[in-house]
């Protein structure tokens, strides 16, 4: 009798068992302390989403800028997303003046390449606990109207915030402004 071969199968090819290698996510660290490249990974994910216009990119900027600047003296703070040590997205937040425990969620951006991965919920949720540490309770998003950013107000219903407020051409003639607040203290 002659050896005949056995159908391919997907457990063995030539004698080797083909085994399935997890596939894992690339290694994002969070980190809360700002540095001076941060200046420019700012600039460069806001600008780099195409939703912010130049001058919005520049108050991005200047929100680091005051964080640098003044340190914790500043009444902005940061979280940062790193992958393999390059900035690929952040969050700013801070608690509103003259209220008891609620903050805005000033900025929260992801670059391009890597959205979609999850990284803007871990900043979410970053953002969220450090906001509950520090006896927050309200956390308040501003977001436009505009059918550009319906993926960003998505986004948010989805993480259980809820629409607070709806202001018709707040922003411009057509675009208006959504707030959005979510409770964290329990």
């Amino acid at each position: 009798m002659r050896w005949k071969p056995k159908p391919f199968s997907h457990r063995h090819a030539r004698g080797f068992m083909l085994v399935a290698m997890p596939v894992t996510k690339p290694l994002i660290t969070l980190r809360t302390q700002p540095k001076q490249a941060d200046v420019a990974a700012v600039r460069t994910i806001t600008a780099d989403t195409g939703y912010f216009s130049a001058d919005e990119v520049e108050v991005a900027v200047e929100l680091i800028e005051d964080r640098l600047t003044k340190g914790d003296g500043s009444e902005y703070e940061f979280i940062f997303a790193d992958l393999d040590g390059t900035t690929v997205g952040y969050a700013s937040f801070g608690e509103i003046a003259c209220t008891d425990g609620s903050y805005d969620l000033y900025w929260i951006a992801v670059h391009p390449n890597q959205q979609s991965a999850g990284i803007g919920r871990r900043l979410l949720d970053k953002t969220e606990r450090l906001v509950k540490a520090a006896g927050g309770r309200r956390i308040y998003v501003e977001t436009s109207s505009r059918d550009q950013y319906q993926p960003t107000r998505d986004f948010y219903l989805r993480c259980a915030y809820r629409v607070d407020a709806d202001q018709a051409d707040f922003y411009a003639p057509g675009d208006g402004k959504v707030t959005l607040v979510k409770s964290v203290n329990g």
